[in-house]
């Protein structure tokens, strides 16, 4: 199984989209979508120099419009599974359907230029928290008034909060924890962000989204979104809340994912999930940046598309498991049984009592993924609608 991943803000650096204009077509596409993004997105992404991309109003519809240009080099149909941090969660909705890549550089655009409006409201900022105990980490943090504003795995956290909080966090950190100021704008994905969450939400309100056409995973808790409405949901609340990327992590080693592929910028999620995924089998990683990587993320993606001993068509739709447990098809279910939207395929059985698993699409049901007593964690594949088996 395949994951492609879609970068957040931080990743972007001076002259990342240079090699990129190259293709036939990237500038005027670039072009295009800089009207939504209310930015000169070739000239941000070729001439600006690093202190220019690293304003948050502009940074953000970038990194969202560069993966987006990437992708669209690539034969994305067979893949399972995208997954995006903070920002990059836009890009990765998008590759998964719920709505267009226009629609995802205007929600980048409006979220940027308000999220800078919320850091000039107050003296706020960040600083990464490196190793420590956790739980020590995190109970340090709330004496001191900050958020954990990304858990990032592999003993890192993202503290943010007031400059002056940060100042008596770096001069009595956690026991051995590393203390290193973000040169960032403000408190991303904290309540001082609540003005921002607002904004988008207003303009988010007037979305008609589709559910998800593979695996979506969200950052508030690294589990797969069915539907599109709740995507969206969460992509507003995603602004004041924490970005859980250890979660998802989690959720790509319990789904078994062989392949990881990083859209531009590209490295820094591929570094985390090879720390963090190390000790239970480190996936294949390709880091896309330059249209020199395309032959090789396109060889990872016919190798590693599709779950475990199948590859997906373009046109089927997989079901995934909502919670932990085991699993019972519903009575009477075959494979070639056709299946409305919302119909109940079946349930897990958790120690909470048990969850159904409906159908988020119509069609034929393709094929059993899983079957009576088997185990299941959030996001694994439980059956698949329409296409051919």
């Amino acid at each position: 199984m395949l994951a492609v991943l879609s970068p957040g803000q931080g990743s972007q650096k001076p002259g990342f989209l240079t090699p990129w204009l190259a293709l036939r077509g990237a500038e005027s596409r670039l072009r295009w979508w800089s009207v939504p993004a209310g930015v000169d997105l070739v000239r941000l992404g070729t001439e600006a120099d690093a202190d220019e991309i690293r304003d948050t109003a502009r940074t953000q519809p970038l990194l969202v419009a560069s993966a987006l240009l990437a992708a669209e080099h690539l034969p994305l149909h067979d893949v399972n599974l995208v997954a995006g941090h903070s920002v990059g969660e836009l890009a990765a909705a998008a590759l998964a359907g719920v709505f267009s890549a226009e629609t995802a550089i205007t929600l980048a655009g409006v979220r940027g230029r308000e999220m800078a409006a919320a850091c000039a409201l107050a003296p706020t900022g960040m600083a990464a928290v490196l190793g420590g105990d956790p739980d020590e980490v995190l109970a340090a943090l709330a004496t001191r008034g900050l958020h954990p504003a990304n858990r990032n795995g592999g003993g890192q956290v993202v503290a943010a909060g007031t400059l002056d909080a940060l100042d008596k966090l770096a001069a009595e950190p956690p026991t051995k924890a590393r203390i290193i100021r973000l040169k960032v704008a403000g408190a991303f994905h904290t309540p001082h962000m609540a003005p921002a969450e607002a904004a988008l939400a207003a303009v988010a309100a007037g979305i008609t989204p589709s559910d998800p056409a593979r695996i979506l995973l969200s950052d508030l808790d690294g589990a797969p979104v069915p539907h599109g409405r709740e995507l969206v949901h969460r992509l507003v609340r995603q602004v004041t809340a924490p970005v859980r990327w250890d979660l998802c992590m989690r959720t790509l080693a319990d789904l078994g994912v062989t392949g990881v592929l990083e859209l531009p910028p590209a490295g820094t999620l591929a570094g985390l999930v090879k720390r963090e995924l190390k000790a239970t089998g480190a996936p294949e990683i390709v880091t896309l940046n330059t249209p020199a990587d395309l032959p090789a993320a396109r060889d990872l993606i016919a190798r590693h598309s599709g779950p475990p001993g199948r590859r997906p068509t373009s046109r089927s739709r997989v079901v995934v498991a909502p919670a932990v447990g085991t699993f019972a098809p519903a009575e009477g279910l075959t494979e070639g049984t056709e299946l409305s939207t919302g119909q109940v395929l079946g349930q897990v059985a958790t120690r909470q009592g048990p969850v159904e698993v409906t159908a988020h699409d119509s069609g034929p049901l393709t094929e059993w993924l899983a079957h009576q007593d088997d185990p299941v964690a959030p996001g694994r594949p439980i059956a698949r609608i329409g296409g051919q088996a």
